[in-house]
C-alpha cells in the first residue's frame, strides 16, 4: 500500500537551502497557503485551483465530514471503534493529514481540510515559494518535492490506495467496496489541472487499472483470510489485464499468472502489475493503440459462453470490461455512432445486478456492440 509512503516522502530542495538532516522533513503547510489571490485562489482560469477544490472538489470537505456520519458511527461500532474521526483505519483515507506528526505542520495546518492539497502535491514548505518561478523547469519542481503528476504511474500511486483498498474488516462491517478508475475517475473530478496535449485517457485506465491489480494483490498476499469476495475481483481484474498482453513489445505479459486466488499468484500479480504499470506510464500511446486496446477488450466475447466458469466470476469480468469500454471508447473519442453509445448502455444495464447477471444476454449484447464500430476501429 503506496499512501503513507507518498505522504511521508522525505523532499529535498533545488535552489534553496537542504534540510539539515534526514530528520529534517519539509512541512504541511495547509491549503490556505496556495489560496492567494496571486497564487491558486485568484478568479482567472490558471489561478482559480483553490476555489475550484475549496468549492466543488469532493476531496475537499466531504471525506472527513462522512466520518461523522450515522452510517460511519455504524461501521465504526460493528469493529469498536470509538471516533471514526480519530481512529486511523478511517482518517488514513478520509483524513488523510491526521497521520502527520506535530512536528511536521506548519501554522495554518489543518486536519478537517481532507484530502487537500498537499495530500496529491506533497509537502510545500520547500517548493511553495519556488514552484512559480519562471525560471523553474518542471524537473526543478519535482526535485523540491513537488509530487510529479504528469507522470501516470506517480499519479496512480498517489490514488489508488484509498480509492481501491479497504482492508476485509471494514467491507464485513458495512464499508462500501471500492473500484478504482484513473481515467474515469479523473474526468468526473472539477477539472483544476491541465493535461498535456498529447496525453490519453485510455493509457491513463491502462496505467490505474494496472495499479488496482497490484494494491488488491497486495492486500490479498498480506491477510490471514483474504476476503473471497475481494479475491473474485482480483481474478476478474488480472483477467482483464491478461486481454493487453503483447499490446506493446516493452509492457510485462501477465497471461502466464493464473487467476486462482492463491499465495503464489498473488505475490506473481503484485510484481507484474506494478512492473506494467510503471512501463505503460512511459510508452507511446497512438490512437491505433486504442484501437488495438478497445478490439483486444471486445474480442473476449466468446469467453462469456464458457460454462466452465462461474457464473459470479463471469459477472466480475464483465464489471471490469464494460467499465474498460466506456474508458476506451470516450477517452479517445473512437464513439461514431449513436448505437454504439446504446449498447454501450445495454451493456452497463446488463452489469447493474451482479447476481443477475445473465452470461448469454451480455455475450449476444457484446457481440453486437462490436457490430457497431466502424471498420478499422
Amino acid at each position: 500500500m503506496f499512501l503513507a509512503a507518498w505522504i511521508a516522502l522525505a523532499a529535498t530542495t533545488r535552489g534553496a537551502e537542504p534540510p539539515a538532516s534526514t530528520n529534517d522533513f519539509p512541512k504541511f503547510l495547509g491549503a490556505v497557503s496556495c489560496a492567494s489571490s496571486g497564487c491558486h485562489g485568484g478568479g482567472g482560469q490558471n489561478q482559480n485551483q483553490f476555489h475550484v477544490w475549496s468549492l466543488k472538489d469532493f476531496h475537499s470537505q466531504r471525506p472527513f465530514a462522512t466520518l461523522t456520519t450515522a452510517r460511519s458511527k455504524q461501521i465504526g461500532d460493528a469493529l469498536g471503534i470509538k471516533a471514526p474521526t480519530t481512529d486511523s483505519r478511517c482518517t488514513s483515507c478520509h483524513a488523510p493529514l491526521a497521520g502527520i506528526p506535530a512536528s511536521r505542520r506548519g501554522e495554518t495546518f489543518k486536519v478537517s481540510e481532507g484530502v487537500s492539497c498537499e495530500s496529491c502535491h506533497g509537502p510545500a514548505e520547500h517548493w511553495l515559494r519556488s514552484h512559480t518561478r519562471p525560471d523553474w523547469r518542471h524537473a526543478d519542481r519535482t526535485a523540491a518535492g513537488l509530487r510529479d503528476l504528469k507522470n501516470l504511474y506517480v499519479r496512480a500511486n498517489t490514488c489508488v490506495a484509498c480509492h481501491q483498498t479497504v482492508d476485509s474488516p471494514l467491507l464485513k462491517a458495512g464499508h462500501p467496496e471500492l473500484t478504482f478508475e484513473l481515467d474515469g475517475q479523473s474526468a468526473s473530478q472539477p477539472r483544476h489541472w491541465r493535461e498535456g496535449t498529447n496525453s490519453s485517457g485510455a493509457q491513463a485506465w491502462l496505467v490505474g487499472q494496472a495499479a488496482a491489480l497490484r494494491e488488491m494483490s497486495w492486500q490479498l498476499s498480506r491477510e490471514r483470510e483474504p476476503d473471497p469476495r475481494l479475491a473474485v475481483r482480483w481474478s476478474a481484474s488480472l483477467w482483464l489485464l491478461q486481454q493487453m498482453d503483447g499490446l506493446n513489445s516493452t509492457l510485462p505479459k501477465l497471461g502466464g499468472i493464473s487467476g486462482e486466488p492463491a499465495q503464489e499468484n498473488f505475490e506473481s500479480a503484485n510484481k507484474a502489475a506494478d512492473e506494467l504499470a510503471r512501463r505503460a506510464g512511459k510508452m507511446t500511446w497512438t490512437r491505433d493503440t486504442s484501437r488495438t486496446v478497445l478490439r483486444a477488450i471486445v474480442g473476449t466475447e466468446s469467453m462469456f459462453r464458457q460454462t466452465s466458469t462461474p457464473v459470479l466470476q463471469q459477472a466480475r469480468r464483465a464489471e471490469r470490461l464494460v467499465l474498460a469500454l466506456d474508458r476506451v471508447l470516450k477517452s479517445t473519442k473512437i464513439i461514431s455512432s449513436s448505437q454504439t453509445e446504446a449498447k454501450l448502455d445495454e451493456l452497463f444495464k446488463l452489469v447493474q445486478s451482479l447476481p443477475d447477471f445473465d452470461p448469454a444476454a451480455f455475450t449476444k449484447t457484446l457481440a453486437e456492440f462490436g457490430q457497431t464500430l466502424p471498420p478499422g476501429d
